[in-house]
């Protein structure tokens, strides 16, 4: 089986929408990486995308100057909490929230949500191969 997920520390966010009840967080290079089963060795990507907050509410104060970079956080999703990382796809209803931190200051997007989704655009460009040693 072949699994993706985004690395959020180091993932450039373009901008962060806070509409009446929505949270639109978009990456305009997300780093992606792909590990194949079977194989020890991984692959580095990025592309652009969205991450999607329904029914949502800022929980502490205004998120930071975008453009940013994301130094890191959490995504969780009813009993799942996804550290430092999203998995790819991600498309969920129930209960959903984020904490994340970005480069350079203290501000930080803190939102509770009734649903979470990913909407990646275009198709993933290669960086390159994650090499482990042995």
């Amino acid at each position: 089986m072949n699994s993706s997920s985004i690395e959020l520390s180091g993932s450039n966010v373009e901008s962060i929408q806070v509409e009446e009840d929505r949270v639109v967080v978009r990456f305009s290079r997300a780093i992606i990486v792909k590990t194949m089963s079977g194989s020890a060795e991984r692959t580095r990507w990025w592309q652009a995308g969205e991450l999607v907050f329904e029914a949502a509410r800022l929980v502490e104060g205004m998120p930071p100057e975008c453009p940013c970079v994301c130094a890191g956080g959490d995504v969780a999703e009813n009993i799942y909490t996804y550290r430092d990382m999203i998995p790819i796809p991600l498309d969920s209803r129930g209960r959903a929230h984020c904490d994340l931190c970005f480069e350079g200051t203290d501000k930080r997007l803190v939102v509770e949500a009734e649903s979470v989704s990913l909407k990646m655009e275009d198709r993933p460009h290669y960086i390159e191969h994650i090499r482990t040693e042995p």
